[in-house]
């Protein structure tokens, strides 16, 4: 019996079979899940990986800045949902920063509309879906995002490191306001790994060079698994009272000093 039997799920943010998202769908697949994907822009490369997946995943568009598309999301998605569409989970792995938001010198150089931009995709988007994904939803239900623990400030990740603090804040605020419906609101916050997303931060190698050592249990940036499965427990019944939290992934860096 899988962790996530009988389950139907929603998996934005799937990109290569690199991402975090991909190995999150495929490890929810094994674990008995039906998954449906979301992707934006190269929509036949997120098909061409969908194939890839233990049981190939049908696949949507979804700009979740594009007020239509979240509007018909419901009615886009419900065809791959069986006789009576529900959704038992939502993973929320989206986020972009243009590129005057990044990088030594942006935080103080970036415009309002680059950071306009950073803040509506990678934190009022999990908000955008999940109101999109709410008619779907019901008590059991789980709502995932993917953060990088911003309680403090890190090396070139600026604006970004802002609208993941955002990210977490909303987090919060959505499991107070879902909570009465039964649907459970949490971010994973996971280590670096070597994804498509993580190489367009400028200065991603100084992660690199010292989470591994400082972290208690080791850490391996070119591993997605251990980060993909805490997702899926999180996606499970197994924490039916856990709700606008952080659950670390990060092989206990947030918990020591230097």
């Amino acid at each position: 019996m899988g962790l996530l039997d009988g389950k139907r799920l929603l998996i934005t943010g799937v990109i290569t079979d690199a991402s975090l998202a991909f190995h999150s769908a495929k490890i929810a697949q094994e674990q008995g899940a039906e998954v449906v994907l979301t992707g934006f822009g190269r929509m036949r490369l997120v098909e061409r990986i969908a194939q890839r997946l233990p049981k190939p995943a049908p696949v949507v568009e979804l700009d979740v800045s594009d007020s239509e598309q979240l509007a018909t999301l419901v009615e886009r998605i419900s065809p791959h949902l069986g006789d009576e569409p529900r959704l038992d989970g939502v993973l929320h792995s989206i986020g972009f920063a243009p590129p005057g938001a990044l990088g030594e010198g942006a935080f103080l150089k970036a415009e309002w509309a680059d950071v306009a931009t950073t803040i509506q995709v990678s934190a009022y988007s999990l908000k955008s879906l999940a109101v999109a994904c709410k008619p779907l939803l019901g008590p059991g239900s789980s709502i995932v995002g993917m953060d990088f623990d911003n309680r403090q400030a890190w090396p070139a990740y600026d604006w970004m490191g802002v609208a993941k603090s955002a990210l977490e804040s909303v987090t919060r605020y959505l499991a107070r306001d879902l909570g009465p419906d039964g649907i459970r609101v949490n971010l994973v916050a996971a280590g670096p790994v070597k994804t498509m997303a993580a190489k367009s931060i400028p200065g991603f190698g100084a992660f690199e060079d010292v989470w591994d050592k400082r972290a208690p249990l080791g850490w391996d940036m070119n591993d997605p698994v251990p980060v993909a499965k805490t997702v899926c427990a999180v996606l499970s019944d197994w924490l039916p009272t856990t709700t606008g939290s952080m659950v670390m992934a990060d092989g206990g860096v947030h918990a020591v000093g230097v």
